[in-house]
């Protein structure tokens, strides 16, 4: 694609990305085919292809966004599909981010969208906060249906079930059974931790049953995956910077014993965007570096388990479970192959569902800003998943387990809990109760 940037312009380094981005795209439209909104909506303006055509107008003329630009860049999932199909390797994931922040500095947004956006991003990062918030929200879910779409999705997704109680502050150390082998850190997370507690024990108890060391970092907290997406760069490299000083520290005292080998993350979402923080943070001179070494460090919790021989022993669970792929982990990071066998060398019998490419349209808050679109998304994927007569379904990401536990016929479960499960753990408390 011809760009038009002056020299003045491609002296910041965001607009220079932006220009090789936009440069490396050749109009060819694979990534219509599997862009979940160009598949519901039709609309060229709400495909890849589209919003690109539209960042590119905006940013070469330096101006303010429209409402255009707006609506259309907002219904982008950033669920990454058109990543994994474009055959040029367009990184549309930095393009679209770069717009979101040009957004955010020169769009004055409706009065509700900015309260309600600047709620979530003061409250989900903080687990004492949302664990609040979602106490006032089960009040109100019996008011849900006279509210406003946009608030009557918040309410609806708030979950009935007995919220987690967020981890003591500080750091925290798990030492492995046996032998130690590795030590890593966990990042556990700020949504998770309410949400579903579960998913960390889990993950603790079969790291520790592998002969791994666990760690919590005392400091680390919220990825900024969230306030990322809606364009508050400042607020999301705040939130990246005290996770990568708090590893950091621990990084450094490990040295002189072993070091560390791995940041273990178990919610995709937060993962590929703790792998972006080398770029995130490429223009601070005081992170730059550590940060691209917290980033080279950063594996998915599935990704880390498949570089083991062998699990410690199986014992009977079976069932048939239907792998649901989180965008953030097949599109954002990469990781397909390694959930799937894992739960076949558990003993599991996998399968997956039809569409599996496209979002189940939970994307970190899409289903509370954009919930008409989610919703049809939810169903589609939740169709295609009840064809496959699973028992359980798996996935790498709490958001995903949240859009889909209210719409498939069957139990949402982390794959970590499966694998513990199989491996000596308890069984998860959703198929306990069925």
């Amino acid at each position: 694609m011809q760009t038009n940037f002056s020299l003045d312009q491609l002296a910041d380094p965001d607009v220079a990305e932006s220009e090789q981005i936009l440069r490396a795209c050749v109009h060819c439209g694979f990534c219509t085919a599997t862009c979940p909104t160009f598949v519901l909506l039709g609309d060229e303006l709400d495909s890849p292809r589209g919003r690109i055509y539209l960042i590119k107008d905006m940013l070469e003329a330096d101006r303010p966004a429209t409402d255009k630009v707006v609506k259309h860049v907002d219904r982008c999932l950033s669920c990454l599909s058109c990543m994994t199909t474009c055959p040029s390797g367009v990184n549309y994931m930095h393009l679209v981010d770069h717009a979101r922040t040009h957004i955010e500095r020169t769009y004055k947004r409706p009065l509700f969208d900015r309260v309600i956006r600047v709620t979530l991003a003061a409250v989900m990062p903080y687990p004492r906060r949302f664990r609040a918030l979602l106490r006032l929200a089960k009040l109100g879910k019996v008011f849900s249906g006279l509210m406003p779409g946009r608030l009557r999705a918040m309410l609806t997704l708030a979950p009935t079930t007995p919220l987690s109680k967020p981890l003591a502050a500080g750091r925290i150390v798990w030492p492995a059974e046996g032998e130690r082998r590795r030590r890593i850190i966990l990042m556990q997370g700020c949504v998770q931790q309410v949400l579903a507690a579960q998913i960390n024990d889990a993950t603790v108890r079969l790291l520790t049953r592998t002969g791994c060391e666990v760690i919590v970092a005392d400091g680390s907290g919220c990825c900024g995956a969230l306030t990322h997406h809606l364009g508050r760069e400042h607020d999301a490299d705040a939130a990246a910077k005290a996770n990568i000083d708090a590893w950091s520290a621990e990084i450094d005292a490990a040295q002189q014993d072993g070091g560390i080998d791995a940041i273990v993350v178990n919610a995709s979402g937060c993962g590929t965007t703790v792998k972006d923080y080398g770029l995130m943070l490429r223009k601070d001179e005081a992170y730059a570096e550590l940060a691209e070494a917290v980033s080279n460090l950063t594996v998915d919790i599935s990704e880390f388990l498949e570089t083991f021989d062998e699990l410690p022993p199986i014992k009977t669970t079976g069932g048939r479970v239907t792998y649901h792929s989180a965008c953030s982990l097949q599109h954002g990071q990469k990781v397909t192959a390694a959930p799937k066998n894992l739960l076949r060398s558990a003993g599991f019998e996998v399968t997956e569902p039809a569409e599996s490419h496209l979002c189940c349209g939970s994307a970190g808050t899409y289903n509370m800003m954009q919930p008409d679109i989610a919703n049809r998304l939810r169903d589609r994927k939740a169709e295609n998943i009840d064809r496959t007569a699973p028992e359980v379904v798996a996935t790498g990401n709490i958001g995903c387990m949240m859009q889909l536990q209210d719409a498939v016929n069957v139990p949402v479960v982390h794959t970590v809990e499966l694998l513990d499960w199989a491996t000596g753990g308890p069984a998860p408390k959703t198929l306990e109760e069925e």
